[in-house]
């Protein structure tokens, strides 16, 4: 699934889109370059399920807690990993074996100990605006991305690449 984002506004709406499928246990991988929009994405995800705070990104400390309409999101950012190990040594592989939703921002850097994307989600720049390549990597993914209507509704009205 391709949609085009031309602005900051309609990457904060696919995080809208987003908001209704979360469901505890739900692991979401966030791919892009520094400044493809991956927290503006969680910021309209989580304004979606009624946050009133700062929604900024945890780079300096790896992990930000959010706990809105009864859910534990757990915001990673794992830019300043070095080593894979680290995520371990970090003990952030705990925060996966429960019912908390993962929004994991530069996945790649705790692979191969990270556990698998039920949606991987990479933005790029491209133009004026930004691309968002949305997979299912689980049958849970899978459901996310059939049943949300916001999100059939802005998959439906992003015009085809070329």
């Amino acid at each position: 699934m391709n949609i085009i984002l031309a602005d900051e506004s309609a990457t904060l709406a696919l995080g809208a889109a987003l908001a209704p499928c979360m469901q505890p246990g739900l692991v979401v991988w966030l791919d892009g370059d520094l400044g493809a929009g991956k927290t503006t994405l969680v910021r309209g995800l989580l304004r979606a399920l009624g946050e009133a705070g700062a929604v900024k990104s945890p780079t300096y400390n790896l992990l930000e807690l959010h706990v809105v309409s009864g859910l534990n999101l757990y915001h990673f950012d794992f830019y300043r990993l070095n080593q894979p190990e680290e995520y371990l040594d970090a003990g952030l592989d705990e925060y996966f074996r429960g019912n908390g939703i993962c929004l994991v921002e530069w996945p790649d850097r705790a692979v191969p100990y990270l556990p698998s994307a039920d949606l991987h989600i990479r933005l790029s720049v491209g133009g004026d605006g930004r691309m968002a390549d949305i997979h299912s990597g689980s049958e849970r993914g899978e459901r996310c991305l059939t049943s949300s209507a916001p999100l059939a509704a802005m998959f439906s009205a992003s015009p085809p690449q070329r």
